[in-house]
Formats: structure tokens, C-alpha cells, sequence
């Protein structure tokens, strides 16, 4: 049968509003479908829920795009957008919503920058008009800036006291985790201005900077509050050495004085041994073989009631979401999901719509969607 050319224009807007068939897995406590939203999207890196049901999402490269609830790509990106330098595991990282942001419309964002060759993670934020970010500054940056493309961190999480966290890697420089004049390696914790909270744990010590919040973390980029307002994080460790920790004021998380992984060539051992009085042991490790941990929510919705309360993350090696059930503060269950079936998964959302959404780490990134299956 041939087409009117009048029926073409309809033909093709459905088609474009058409979901790809999903991916139905069953899981130890559910079964569900894996349904891509949103395709070509480059090496997408954070995700933010907008109140009207859109989405904000960042990618690597330096752009920040516009998600309708429906999965369509807004093709014109949001300008306004600080200067990035994109290179190496460099770019625009994560986004994420003033708690207030129905009223003044605040949207921060992490990313690296620099000059010279040397960069640093930093955060700004902007007010969201339309396709643009107004009023946009700068309120954090990293010091001291250094060369190497890795291990910049770049997650940020709001607490519901309304203060900021960034997490901070060490740029690829071991012994920087360590020093207190050094923001590498460490949990950062800012007002939603950027100042210095006067209860910041090092605000007072002589030498330390005192946006600090712990220090010895490798390169966490996974952090996420749970139910009771406790903060988490995931980090990349060397081989057999990734890890999930409690986020707890002035702790120090050992690194490299203590690990539980090894050089990835040699296998050589790093620092004293897995533990030491005085640094914060893990509370959870993944090894012998690592899987490079990435985004990380607590599930709260009521599409999957088995999964209340349960911690996804994911996972950059093998490609797969991980679900942990925790209980008093441990993890007492492990499972591994989708491996292999959609990319590397860069970063996990619990949406406000109960539905769990993951973004993944490719030339042609995905935004997908868990929804239960019929």
C-alpha cells in the first residue's frame, strides 16, 4: 500500500515517540523491563529530575541536555554552561537541584577545568531559564590544580540540612590523599553558596583547608543519602580494592596508606596493609577483582516494594547494576544485574516516579528505565 505524502509527517512522530521493545530480566526479588528513553547521547555523566517531569543530563564533553519524561532528546543544549577541558576522564560531571529549586531555580553543577595543562574539579551553579543558565559563578575550586587526566571525582549530593558535598579524587597522585593543604582526595562539604560551614571538621586546624570534610578517599565517584539522611559513597580502589563507605565527618579513609587492592600491572602491595588504627576500614570491598563502582542510590519507590531500601550502583567493568541489601549498617546481600546488556553504567537515579533510572557511559549513551514487568 502506498503512503499519502500528507501521512508521513504523522508516521515519523510516532515512530520518534516510540519506546525501543524492552529488555525484560528476571531478578532474585524482581522482574522487570529495561526500556531506553534516550539514545546519541555523548558519554552521559549525571542526572537531575526537574519539577515539570523533564530531566536534566550531563555529558562529558561539556554539554547539558534536556530529557522530556518520554525519553525525547531536546536537540538544543542548555547554554550558560561553565568552560570545561574534556580530556582524559576530565569534563562536565555531575548536576543536581537546589533543595529549593521550585523557588529560586538553582542548578550546580561539577566539572574540570584549568589552564596551562593543570586542572581541577570545580563546582558552579546557574539559574535554569529556559534553555539557559543565568547569573552563572563559580563556587568551589580545586586546589592545587595539577596535570594528569584521572581521578577527578566530580558526584555531588545536597544533604537535607541543605549543604553540598563534591567528592574528590587524587588526580592520580597517591600521597596527595593524605595531605591536609590538598583538596584531592577527600569529601568536600560547602553551603549552598559555596562558603565554609563553621561546623566543617577541619574549619579550625592550622594547614588543613577547611572545606574538607574527610580525607584518603582514592577517587569516590558514587554518593547517595539513604532513608535516614546517613551519606554513602563508592570508590574506584586499585585491583581488588573498590569500595563502599559511610561518609562520617573528619574521617580519614586510609588511602594509599591502607587498601584492600593491589597494583593492577605488578600485583605489587600498596601502603601498610588493609587496616591501621586511626583510618576508617570499609564497609563493604569488592575483590579479588574490582568493578569499578559508579553512581549510587537507595531505592525508595513503590514500583518494586522488594527493593525498598536497597542500594544500586554501577558498575563500569562488566557493565552491570549492582543491588546491595543492607541491614544495621552492613551489606548482607549481593546481586548482579543486567551485566552486559545495556553499557557501562555511569550513573543511577531513583526517580520520583518510583522507576529507577541508569545512564551509560558511550559514544552513543543510553538513559534507560527499570519499570516492573507484566
Amino acid at each position: 500500500m502506498k503512503l499519502s505524502w500528507r501521512l508521513w509527517p504523522l508516521l515519523l512522530l510516532s515512530t520518534a515517540c516510540t519506546a525501543e521493545p524492552a529488555d525484560v530480566v528476571q531478578s532474585e526479588a524482581a522482574r522487570f523491563e529495561v526500556k531506553v528513553l534516550t539514545r546519541k547521547l555523548d558519554h552521559p555523566w549525571g542526572l537531575a529530575f526537574l519539577p515539570d517531569g523533564r530531566m536534566l543530563v550531563t555529558e562529558r564533553i561539556g554539554r547539558l541536555r534536556l530529557v522530556a519524561a518520554d525519553g525525547r532528546l531536546d536537540p538544543v543544549p542548555v547554554s550558560g554552561v561553565p568552560k570545561v577541558v574534556a580530556e582524559g576522564q576530565g569534563g562536565l560531571f555531575d548536576v543536581a537541584l537546589h533543595p529549593d529549586f521550585k523557588r529560586n531555580g538553582w542548578v550546580y553543577l561539577s566539572y574540570s577545568a584549568g589552564s596551562g595543562g593543570l586542572t581541577g574539579t570545580e563546582v558552579a551553579r546557574g539559574r535554569l531559564d529556559g534553555h539557559a543558565l543565568r547569573d552563572v559563578a563559580t563556587l568551589f575550586r580545586m586546589q592545587p590544580k595539577s596535570s594528569g587526566g584521572q581521578h577527578f571525582g566530580g558526584r555531588i549530593v545536597f544533604d537535607r540540612a541543605g549543604f553540598l558535598y563534591l567528592t574528590l579524587g587524587d588526580r592520580g597522585e597517591m600521597p596527595r590523599a593524605q595531605l591536609p593543604g590538598d583538596h584531592a582526595g577527600s569529601v568536600i562539604r560547602l553551603t549552598d553558596e559555596g562558603r565554609v560551614p563553621n561546623d566543617n571538621p577541619y574549619v579550625a586546624r592550622l594547614g588543613w583547608r577547611p572545606e574538607k570534610y574527610t580525607l584518603g578517599n582514592r577517587n569516590p565517584q558514587g554518593l547517595a543519602l539513604d532513608p535516614a539522611g546517613q551519606l554513602w559513597l563508592t570508590e574506584h580502589g586499585p585491583q581488588g580494592g573498590d569500595e563502599l563507605n559511610r561518609v562520617v565527618a573528619g574521617a580519614n579513609y586510609g588511602w594509599p596508606v591502607v587498601t584492600h587492592g593491589r597494583q593492577y600491572i605488578t600485583g605489587a602491595k600498596i601502603g601498610e596493609g588493609k587496616s591501621k588504627p586511626g583510618m576508617r576500614d570499609p564497609v563493604y570491598v569488592w575483590g579479588p577483582t574490582s568493578i569499578a563502582p559508579s553512581g549510587l542510590a537507595f531505592y525508595t519507590g513503590m514500583r518494586f516494594p522488594a527493593w525498598r531500601g536497597d542500594l544500586f550502583l554501577g558498575a563500569l567493568r562488566d557493565q552491570m547494576l549492582v543491588r546491595l541489601r543492607l541491614k544495621d549498617g552492613k551489606v548482607v546481600h549481593e546481586e548482579r544485574l543486567i551485566k552486559n546488556r545495556l553499557g557501562r553504567i555511569r550513573d543511577v537515579r531513583n526517580g520520583p516516579d518510583g522507576y529507577l533510572y541508569l545512564l551509560t557511559d558511550e559514544d552513543d549513551g543510553v538513559l534507560a528505565r527499570l519499570e516492573p514487568a507484566p
